[in-house]
């Protein structure tokens, strides 16, 4: 039997792929959206044709080639048809992230200058907060009703725009060289940037993955995807759509966080992208049911029992089916992927942003070197500035610039190659190490720099553990934020706290005075993407922390003892929301 690299010729564009599938396979499952207890189902031809409706009630709106259309949405069938329909017309796709904050929001929007929106799948209440910063000159088309959800009545309806509307026939057929999309960065280190990649951008990256398979999404005995991390941003965005246009495959999606788990094990992808934290909060449900890390250990290291083990926890998981498993976005630590090698699920790094249309280093296959994020993919150029040990990249899928701002866009793209912001070493078998980013360094009171990455990592080890942030910028001395995981805050303190110290006594041991961190801070807030803390890819914004906690840093380093646990209600007091 051909395997689906056989099958599949290489084609222009990925909207030529879905072209083809909705001519050879019309019958064939190509969404899958749960409802509850059910599935619904869309085939490419039902798919083809709903696309084609809202792209001539488009075309009827004035959107025309080069026009910019926004999606404001969680993920959801409707996602992928919107931006299918928007592609359809020869118009640019500009995807927000569903959770941004109103005035976060009202930035891109701005930014973005789009004249149209599909608003959709939004956490219940999430339109009544943010309706008032949409222009009133873009017009609206809402998706149909999602359980649970906000009940948008702005706009045009999408099911009576079906209904009022014929297919397009005559469908746009891009070229290589034609606007794709613009996709805002979450706004790790300032305003968001409004990415421009072309078509060409995800057609070499995948045709040097058709060519060399050193991803081995081609690979795969079935084009099995789950959907769930934000379509918005490009890894998401390349690995579930892109990767199942260009396979032909099908794409469930999760319908909820509480129904996440139950979601995953009815689809039992063979291809699953995580984040870091994604990864480390599989490992602590885990480690939790089982009773803690140790008692875990005992089990799955007991003969025959321990296979029977490990082969009910992966399908509990829902990744009994995995044949690919990549992580991305920040850098997971080396104990997370560990574990889940002994689990049977080899989680390969891969090192990239958006700006490089996700294509910049992998691990290789059978290959975990710790410590590093992989080798750069065949086409990719890597060095290291001398003088600020920043992170440089070359390949011809990089993007076209930022989105009307050309001084920014000279900022990293300069001589052809893409300053990154993260700062590595490249070892001399051309593996890849990040050590932190440029614009993490801080000075302390005594006028040196603290680089926090190194020094936070191994405390994202530890089980007790969510989230890491080292601060310090001013003061005689580093310090660590920590907040708990689940297991953390049902663990005893006594127990958390020698875990911590001893971390922590390991971190200092080699370092220099000035870098040794004085103290750890357990805290009980929780850092989430509503109070601004994280991004809406789950990073630590850094200047968010400094700027809420900074009030309280003298204070904190002025007591005694190497570990403090500071109540929720003490960080609130005199804080601005």
């Amino acid at each position: 039997m051909p395997t689906p690299k056989q099958q599949t010729e290489l084609l222009p564009t990925h909207l030529h792929f879905f072209y083809k599938w909705e001519a050879e396979t019309p019958q064939k499952v190509f969404l899958r959206q749960p409802y509850g207890n059910t599935w619904r189902t869309l085939t490419w031809g039902e798919a083809g044709d709903q696309a084609r409706r809202i792209a001539n009630a488009l075309r009827h709106m004035n959107v025309q080639k080069g026009s910019l259309v926004g999606i404001l949405s969680k993920n959801c069938y409707h996602w992928i048809l919107a931006d299918l329909s928007i592609l359809m017309c020869g118009a640019v796709s500009v995807p927000f992230y569903a959770n941004l904050a109103p005035e976060d929001l009202r930035t891109v929007l701005e930014k973005s200058e789009i004249t149209h929106l599909f608003v959709g799948k939004l956490d219940l209440g999430y339109w009544d907060k943010v309706r008032h910063v949409v222009p009133s000159h873009i017009q609206i088309i809402r998706f149909s009703d999602y359980p649970g959800s906000s009940q948008i009545r702005d706009g045009h309806a999408w099911d009576e725009l079906i209904r009022h509307h014929e297919p397009l026939k005559e469908a746009y057929v891009p070229t290589r060289e034609d606007l794709w999309t613009i996709l805002y960065t979450s706004g790790t280190t300032g305003t968001p940037k409004g990415v421009m990649l072309k078509y060409l951008s995800p057609a070499r990256f995948l045709e040097h993955e058709l060519r060399y398979g050193e991803i081995g999404l081609f690979n795969l005995s079935e084009g099995r995807f789950f959907s769930y991390l934000p379509l918005n941003h490009i890894a998401e965005r390349l690995a579930i759509e892109l990767g199942c246009l260009c396979l032909g495959g099908t794409i469930s999606f999760a319908e909820s966080l509480e129904t996440f788990a139950k979601n995953l094990q009815e689809t039992q992808p063979t291809f699953f992208f995580g984040v870091p934290r994604i990864w480390q909060r599989f490992r602590l449900a885990v480690l939790e049911r089982f009773g803690g890390e140790e008692r875990y250990n005992r089990l799955i290291r007991t003969p025959l029992l321990g296979t029977l083990v490990k082969s009910l926890i992966r399908r509990r998981l829902g990744l009994n089916k995995v044949e690919l498993a990549l992580t991305g976005a920040a850098q997971t630590p080396d104990a997370v992927k560990v574990w889940f090698q002994e689990l049977g699920i080899y989680v390969r790094d891969v090192y990239a942003m958006t700006e490089n249309c996700a294509g910049c280093t992998v691990m290789p296959k059978n290959r975990n070197k710790l410590g590093t994020v992989g080798k750069p993919l065949t086409g990719v150029k890597l060095k290291i500035d001398e003088s600020t040990g920043e992170v440089l990249m070359w390949a011809d899928w990089i993007m076209s610039g930022y989105y009307k701002e050309p001084q920014k866009t000279a900022e990293v793209l300069r001589d052809g190659w893409l300053h990154t912001g993260d700062t590595g070493e490249i070892d001399e078998e051309g593996f890849l190490k990040i050590t932190g980013r440029v614009s993490d360094a801080f000075k302390t009171a005594k006028g040196m720099f603290v680089v926090p990455a190194p020094l936070e990592e191994p405390f994202g080890k530890l089980p007790f553990v969510d989230q890491v942030c080292v601060v310090g910028l001013g003061q005689v001395q580093p310090f660590v934020l920590l907040t708990l995981s689940e297991l953390g805050k049902k663990a005893e303190p006594g127990e958390v706290e020698r875990a911590v110290e001893e971390v922590m006594q390991s971190v200092n041991h080699p370092l220099p005075t000035y870098q040794k961190l004085a103290k750890a801070v357990l805290l009980h807030e929780v850092w989430s993407i509503e109070n601004s803390l994280l991004t809406p890819t789950l990073k630590v914004r850094r200047r968010e922390i400094d700027k809420r906690y900074s009030p309280y840093y003298e204070e904190w380093l002025s007591r005694p003892g190497k570990i403090l646990w500071i109540s929720e209600s003490h960080t609130q007091k005199n804080i601005q929301p």
